[in-house]
């Protein structure tokens, strides 16, 4: 394996979609970061509301009491699903040339990857998501974060995103977060290329 093999980029989708959804982010961070593998995999559970959609977790009846449970439940099978994705890229080994993306309940199951100190890869970026996993919190102090959120969430309120990077940073992380005004529970561009460039500069 070479000395610094091409970076994989884990993209992880939100509660009811498909990692279909973030394919355009995907795209994006491939043109900033040549030769690297970027990759959406599908959540293991079938969306119980409906559709065709995927869960990490179902948010059915989930509570500020529950949904630290339901986290560490869903781990086994997140890890199953990434382990495999990884193992795929040839990089099970060199988990410092892996980040993962997530939006929503993605960056919940991203942050819960990072911050149980299960998955010490490089890097991670969070769109619109919150930090809810269960203690103890030992990530790995290598990983660089980035949050993303608008500050008109009406899903997972930014005031979420804040309290993650306080607690983040408090365990020693580096922790970068943007805010952008007037943004639903939503993606913006703006967002998108910020994360895209953040990972082209983690993997310079």
């Amino acid at each position: 394996m070479p000395a610094n093999p091409a970076p994989l980029v884990v993209l992880l989708h939100g509660v009811g979609a498909s990692g279909r959804d973030l394919f355009p982010i995907a795209e994006l961070i491939r043109s900033r970061l040549p030769g690297a593998t970027a990759v959406a995999p599908d959540a293991p559970f079938a969306f119980d509301g409906g559709g065709a959609g995927r869960q990490w977790f179902s948010i059915a009846g989930v509570t500020e009491a529950n949904r630290a449970a339901r986290i560490a439940a869903a781990r086994e099978a997140f890890d199953r699903t990434i382990a495999t994705a990884i193992a795929a890229a040839g990089l099970t080994d060199r988990l410092d040339r892996v980040a993962f993306v997530g939006f929503s309940q993605g960056t919940i199951m991203t942050l819960d990857a990072v911050a149980s100190g299960r998955w010490p890869i490089a890097a991670a970026v969070g769109f619109a998501g919150r930090l809810a996993s269960p203690e103890p919190l030992t990530p790995s102090l290598a990983t660089r974060l980035l949050l993303l959120h608008g500050d008109a969430d009406p899903v997972i309120p930014a005031a979420l995103s804040a309290d993650a990077a306080a607690t983040l940073t408090a365990l020693g992380m580096t922790v970068e977060r943007r805010v952008y005004a007037g943004l639903g529970h939503g993606i913006s561009p703006e967002g998108a290329v910020a994360a895209a460039s953040f990972l082209a500069a983690v993997f310079a």
